[in-house]
């Protein structure tokens, strides 16, 4: 199993990040939004805590920045009918704390706002992760000062009110990171977002 990843950052997309390591090899890694706009610019040196999830269909290696991101996706992956996919459409919706504690707070709203998330799945995750990962629902060192953060993730809220699927208002968003918006204010990524419409 691979549970770290360091190497060369030598792409950096939206929908996954490709590392080097220092033996030559490239492995391809998915990571949540919250992660991809933390990461450093193509080139730079990078390491990333990993979860290798096995189906019958795909091997996928999915990508976090620190252990208590790690913890948390692996703990969504307990609940029924959560796989690799849905606990990364979490995990891009919310920082790890702040799903944690929509989790413990029984917080439905903020659960539904998560594409592919209705009530009654919100209803189900809250019964069956609240206790899993209460320990895990505190404010994560750094997290506000982490370029882009907050701003993403309420430019993520403010597409989805305006009509955008979450996945496609995730999309947007990576895009505008990817183009240069990391650090800016919700705004102005709400801006650049929509212009790719």
């Amino acid at each position: 199993m691979i549970s770290r990843l360091k190497g060369i950052l030598v792409t950096r997309d939206p929908d996954a990040v490709e590392i080097e390591t220092a033996g030559g090899v490239v492995y391809e890694v998915e990571v949540p939004l919250t992660v991809f706009q933390r990461l450093p610019t193509r080139g730079s040196a990078v390491e990333l805590r990993t979860v290798q999830v096995v189906s019958e269909k795909s091997v996928a290696l999915y990508g976090f920045i620190d252990d208590v991101e790690r913890t948390l996706f692996q703990r969504l992956l307990t609940a029924s009918g959560v796989g690799g996919k849905m606990a990364l459409s979490m995990m891009s919706a919310y920082r790890a704390d702040r799903l944690a504690r929509a989790l413990v707070e029984k917080d439905l709203g903020a659960l539904q706002q998560i594409s592919g998330v209705g009530r009654k799945k919100a209803e189900k995750l809250v019964v069956e992760l609240s206790e899993k990962v209460a320990d895990l629902a505190v404010a994560m060192p750094g997290a506000t000062g982490a370029p882009g953060g907050a701003g993403a993730q309420e430019a993520v809220k403010a597409l989805v009110v305006l009509g955008y699927s979450f996945s496609d208002a995730d999309h947007a968003v990576r895009q505008a990171l990817e183009d240069g918006a990391s650090g800016a204010s919700a705004d102005e990524i709400i801006r650049r977002a929509l212009s790719y419409r």
